[in-house]
């Protein structure tokens, strides 16, 4: 019987131990998704996080798509993502994964003839990329932090 006693005893322990551990892996995540996030998950937010570079957008002209990151990035994609090492994104963390391409059109950008179009680029709550550019034929691409940011009044 005393071995019976000692198994069982055995039993609860690592059940506790597997429980207290199951605690500590939940909270350590929800801690993890609670800190760092850009409160990019709403089209205000959106908006908000668009604004402290200096760019106003038309909400209403919010263009939204999930597009899959490709597993290894060559030629113009390459490229893209030097802007994005500029500006402190990295897209390599994020080969061949999926995210929410929000598209904006931007209402204050100093050239007025130009159709200029924000770009963010999300998981979650979390920008991974971004940009600003033209939608002329001979347009432009640049980060979202740029020279060309108009002066706030």
């Amino acid at each position: 019987m005393k071995q019976k006693t000692g198994i069982s005893r055995n039993r609860k322990k690592a059940l506790r131990i597997v429980l207290v551990a199951a605690i500590l892996l939940t909270a350590l995540i929800l801690f993890r998704e609670s800190k760092g996030g850009d409160g990019v998950s709403t089209a205000e937010g959106r908006a908000a996080f668009l604004q402290q570079f200096g760019w106003e957008i038309d909400p209403a002209s919010e263009d939204v798509r999930t597009v899959q990151l490709p597993q290894v990035l060559e030629g113009m994609l390459l490229r893209y993502n030097e802007v994005q090492l500029k500006q402190g994104y990295d897209l390599t963390g994020h080969l061949g994964e999926s995210c929410q391409q929000f598209t904006y059109r931007v209402l204050n950008y100093p050239d007025k003839e130009q159709t200029v179009l924000a770009t963010l680029y999300v998981q979650g709550d979390k920008v991974i990329a971004g940009d600003i550019h033209s939608t002329s034929l001979n347009g432009f691409l640049q980060g979202l932090k740029s020279e060309q940011v108009p002066e706030q009044e």
